[in-house]
């Protein structure tokens, strides 16, 4: 059985008292990531990127998040040389759980926190699996690989060879770790040779 979040939310019967339900403006910060802060948040609407900036001021987007993934300073480490926050791109619906004290009982016996906690390891789990594939990303060697890599997996997730990019260039730039300028030479040049073509945002495959 696969833990259904919409389902999930939408048959609430019973609060958790030990939940937040909040709603966050475009470009608003949902959180920051800070030591025992113990932060576990599902993102029920919207899309969201968690940003990271560095001593020298530049901006890295280390995951887009979009309706139903999970996100925390539970997944990473947080070190002094660095910020990780969390950007609304829209308005996001978000729930926040203190993970510390998952596995404690409300004293209403909740059947939100009996279900939350029973598939939490589910939860982490596709959270592993979707690191897993951002890392393999990072690794290939040129911007093109980088390029089709990703595009190949947005195709794959829409089930579909045309597809809209979930952000902006700049911020795809950002996503890839790449020059913004190279990346866009690179994209006229995979549109030249025929491997995608390009309107606005709206990318087709031609070579899957």
């Amino acid at each position: 059985m696969n833990f259904d979040t919409e389902n999930f939310i939408k048959n609430l019967e019973t609060n958790c008292k030990k939940i937040q339900k909040k709603t966050f403006a475009k470009n608003e910060v949902i959180t920051t990531y800070i030591k025992k802060r113990n932060q576990f948040c599902i993102l029920l609407n919207g899309h969201a990127d968690l940003v990271r900036y560095d001593l020298n001021g530049n901006r890295t987007i280390v995951e887009h998040l979009s309706k139903n993934d999970i996100f925390g300073e539970v997944f990473y480490v947080i070190t002094t040389n660095n910020e990780l926050l969390v950007e609304a791109r829209e308005k996001c619906e978000v729930l926040i759980y203190p993970y510390y004290d998952i596995h404690d009982k409300c004293k209403s016996n909740c059947k939100f926190h009996q279900t939350l906690a029973e598939f939490l390891p589910e939860l982490i789990l596709n959270k592993i699996t979707n690191l897993n594939m951002r890392v393999e990303l990072l690794a290939k060697r040129t911007i093109r690989d980088k390029l089709l890599g990703y595009l190949t997996l947005l195709s794959t997730r829409h089930l579909n060879k045309t597809f809209t990019l979930p952000f902006s260039l700049t911020d795809l730039a950002d996503y890839l770790c790449i020059d913004r300028s190279a990346m866009m030479r690179e994209l006229k040049l995979l549109k030249e040779d025929g491997f995608i073509d390009k309107t606005g945002n709206t990318i087709t495959l031609l070579y899957k």
